[in-house]
C-alpha cells in the first residue's frame, strides 16, 4: 500500500508542479478577451472603490487587456474607451466587431472572390475561429464565413496600433 501511495505521489506531483507554475507566470500584454456577462462595469481604478465609469451590456464584445493589477485587468475597447474591469467579467473567448458604414461581406473561402454566404451588419459581435494575413474565418448566429480584417476589430494588435 505504502508503494503505491509513493507511485501515485510520484505521478501527482509533476502535474501539480506544472500548474503551479503556469499560474504563476504573468500573461501576455497586450492580449484579446471578450465580455463574459451582460452586465460589466468599467471603474476607473482597479477595486471595487473606483467609480464606475461605465455599464456595459454586451455579452462577447471584444476588448483588449493592456495591463492588470490583482485581480483587475485594464481594458480598452473599439471606440478607444479605457477602464479597469474585474477578472471574472471577462473571457478568454476571441470574438471581433463588425466596423464600418455599410453590412461586411462573409465569403464561402479565404479567397477574395468567393462567394458572399452572408452579410453581417456594423456592430454584429461574431465568433473568431482563425485568421491569415488579410480574412478571419468567423461565425456569426450559425453562419461561417471568411471576412476582411479591415471590416473588424478585435483580430489584430498590429491593426489596433498596440
Amino acid at each position: 500500500m505504502t508503494t503505491y501511495r509513493l507511485a501515485m505521489f510520484a505521478l501527482v506531483l509533476p502535474l501539480l508542479w506544472g500548474a503551479a507554475r503556469a499560474q504563476s507566470q504573468p500573461e501576455k500584454l497586450p492580449r484579446f478577451a471578450s465580455l463574459s456577462s451582460d452586465k460589466v462595469f468599467l471603474r476607473q481604478g482597479p477595486g471595487y472603490d473606483y467609480r464606475i465609469l461605465w455599464v456595459y451590456h454586451r455579452k462577447g464584445l471584444p476588448v483588449i487587456i493592456t495591463a492588470q493589477y490583482d485581480v483587475w485587468r485594464k481594458v480598452r475597447f473599439s471606440d478607444g474607451t479605457v477602464g479597469w474591469v474585474h477578472v471574472a467579467m471577462l473571457s478568454s473567448h476571441r470574438t471581433v466587431l463588425v466596423t464600418g458604414g455599410r453590412d461586411a461581406p462573409l465569403r464561402e473561402s479565404s479567397a477574395s472572390g468567393a462567394s458572399v454566404v452572408a452579410l453581417a451588419a456594423p456592430g454584429v459581435i461574431a465568433q473568431l475561429r482563425r485568421c491569415k494575413a488579410e480574412v478571419c474565418d468567423v461565425s456569426v448566429d450559425g453562419h461561417s464565413g471568411w471576412i476582411n480584417k479591415t471590416r473588424i476589430w478585435g483580430a489584430s494588435l498590429a491593426q489596433d496600433g498596440s
